[in-house]
């Protein structure tokens, strides 16, 4: 009988993954099955630029996965139940249920209303496509003057801040940050920031931690407002508690705490990648939910899996963060890297250039979720004989 791998979902860490282990494990002893809620690769890093108005170039995921042996599933995860090794689906054909050997957890993450009254009824975000384009079609209905309050000064707000005051510059863009604005950058890059933000023309409201959304005004904690047609949160990401309800130890996130090899600590047939995974870098402080952890705990996850399997020892994956990349706009952007202790370096990297690197990463990412397999290899590995379900040594 085949060893069956589910992951569970298909984006940048997910569908990297599926394709690699396609790539490396034999097709005559592996069943790999990839569950997807939607039918096409969502370009999470891009959304602002769809809300905005951007049309953006869709990724079927049955042409991504076409001619790999992946088995794409597209439905809705209900449930995971370590303990039977099943994962509860809910799809067109309706209710059903997957049954796994190895599953890697790798659904993301949304927003995070933080228990924010009226948050989830009035406010807008960009963490989905179905919300960027809700979101989108909002932005077109406003006329010249309209107003967008962006709530959140971390890196998608910053960026949703820039992209709408660049294409729409027919409306008035405003920010609510909770403390200073780009307060973790390093002095220039700072002032970088606050020039990009002057010649768009946005409003930043430091200092200003809303405490209740209504559907025109944002409320502050010292019972202030803010006015705006729209408003649109990013003031964090939560991860979606199908693995707490499961019985995987997670932590205070949610997110299921892994082990050096991406390797769930309470269930050794469950691994996670990407926001999933509550995993420790190489600074002793849990990575941060963005594109570049996905990478990193994305190949170390396939790396275990793949020598788990075939009785051979993993390589280790650098679990380092550099640092922050931040569109502000189209034209212009801001790479600032970051110590052992993530703390920003003097140096950073800004105006055009930097706006080419990001779009670079943003190209070099889309190009590989097309291109999952990277061309599939002449050979791939046998499974052993009995696959170690206790764990995996890490090379050093």
């Amino acid at each position: 009988m085949k060893h069956r791998i589910v992951v569970l979902g298909a984006g940048y860490a997910g569908a990297f993954a599926a394709g690699n282990l396609a790539r490396r494990l034999s097709p005559a002893d592996t069943e790999i099955t990839v569950v997807n809620a939607v039918p096409d690769f969502v370009e999470r890093m891009r959304l602002h630029q769809l809300a905005s108005g951007q049309d953006l170039a869709g990724r079927k995921l049955t042409d991504v996965f076409a001619g790999t042996g992946v088995r794409l599933c597209l439905a809705r995860v209900t449930g995971v139940d370590p303990e039977r090794r099943t994962v509860a689906v809910t799809g067109e054909d309706g209710d059903g249920e997957l049954t796994y050997d190895t599953l890697l957890h790798a659904l993301g993450s949304s927003v995070a209303h933080h228990g924010v009254p009226g948050v989830a009824e009035y406010a807008f975000d960009v963490t989905g496509r179905s919300s960027a384009l809700r979101l989108r079609e909002r932005l077109a209905g406003l006329g010249e003057g309209g107003t967008v309050l962006v709530v959140g000064e971390g890196l998608t707000g910053i960026e949703t801040a820039t992209e709408f005051a660049e294409s729409r510059p027919d409306l008035r863009v405003a920010l609510a940050a909770r403390g200073e604005l780009g307060a973790w950058l390093s002095p220039k890059a700072r002032r970088h920031l606050r020039q990009a933000f002057d010649r768009f023309g946005i409003t930043v409201h430091e200092h200003t931690g809303i405490e209740a959304v209504e559907p025109t005004r944002a409320i502050a904690a010292d019972g202030t407002s803010v006015t705006a047609d729209v408003i649109v949160w990013s003031a964090g990401f939560a991860v979606h508690p199908i693995a707490a309800a499961g019985g995987l130890e997670v932590a205070e996130t949610g997110q299921i705490v892994v082990d050096r090899t991406m390797r769930s600590v309470s269930h050794p047939d469950v691994y996670a990648a990407g926001d999933s995974a509550y995993a420790i870098g190489e600074n002793g402080r849990p990575l941060p939910m963005s594109c570049a952890s996905a990478g990193y705990t994305s190949m170390q996850a396939t790396a275990a899996i793949i020598a788990r399997l075939t009785g051979s020892e993993a390589p280790a994956t650098g679990l380092k963060y550099y640092g922050n990349h931040i569109s502000l706009g189209r034209r212009d952007a801001i790479f600032q890297m970051v110590d052992g202790d993530v703390r920003s370096k003097s140096w950073y990297l800004g105006g055009r250039t930097a706006a080419r690197l990001k779009s670079g990463v943003l190209k070099g990412a889309g190009w590989s979720i097309v291109h999952p397999t990277f061309g599939m290899p002449k050979r791939r590995r046998r499974l052993a004989t009995a696959p170690d379900r206790a764990g995996v040594r890490v090379a050093a």
